[in-house]
């Protein structure tokens, strides 16, 4: 069982030089001004170009325009578009052609509720992404460190392959896998210091407990 990694967030070259070490399958850059986290164009530019084929390059957008998008696209060309605001599935289609990139969609969880309805873009997006959903007064939709309810997740059924996202950490992100048994997983303030500053540290540690989460499933499920 591999778990796939997200680091998202990213906004060095220490931080993307740690997470490419560690062995990290995905590097995550913010295109939003309200989040700490944001980049510019040209900036996430230099460090997309460290992963060298190490690790793919998702670029995170939350409503963004369609002009930026094509500069951003152009500029930085990522290896894959997330969409974090409220894309509909129809435009995402639009979006696929337009770019010729794979999707990754966000959905906001807190309850069974807001799982209903996701499967509307299976064939559409490459990639969901379940977060949680954002407290009431929060200026961000996402990478406000906090879970939803794994349980949710127990029998849940999806018919496109999903990042768990939300409040991950190295203290919880083995029983976030157990209770899931989700495929891949996104981590963003579980490896900061402070909000958009990147841990070293935590990014190398949060990544550690993971590897070594699937060497001790392999092992488990190997015949005596």
């Amino acid at each position: 069982m591999h778990v796939a990694i997200k680091i998202c967030g990213l906004s060095t070259a220490d931080a993307v030089t740690a997470a490419l070490t560690a062995g990290a399958d995905y590097l995550g850059f913010i295109f939003f001004p309200k989040s700490p986290r944001n980049v510019e164009i040209r900036q996430a530019s230099e460090l997309m170009h460290l992963a060298n084929g190490q690790a793919q390059t998702v670029a995170v957008t939350v409503d963004a325009e369609l002009q930026f998008l094509d500069r951003l696209v152009e500029v930085a060309r990522p290896d894959w578009l997330q969409f974090h605001g409220n894309e509909s599935a129809e435009y995402l289609v639009g979006i696929k052609q337009r770019y010729g990139l794979p999707v990754i969609k966000s959905i906001s969880v807190r309850s069974t509720e807001d799982l209903v309805g996701i499967d509307h873009y299976s064939g559409i997006t490459d990639r969901l992404l379940l977060d949680a959903k954002a407290p009431e007064d929060a200026d961000l939709p996402g990478g406000n460190g906090i879970p939803f309810d794994w349980r949710l997740l127990e029998t849940f059924q999806a018919q496109s392959p999903y990042f768990l996202s939300g409040g991950l950490d190295s203290g919880n992100v083995e029983m976030a896998l157990d209770m899931t048994g989700a495929s891949a997983i996104d981590v963003s303030s579980g490896v900061e210091s402070s909000p958009g500053v990147k841990d070293i540290a935590k990014i190398a540690g949060f990544i550690k407990t993971v590897r070594d989460y699937e060497r001790a499933r392999s092992n488990k499920d190997v015949p005596a």
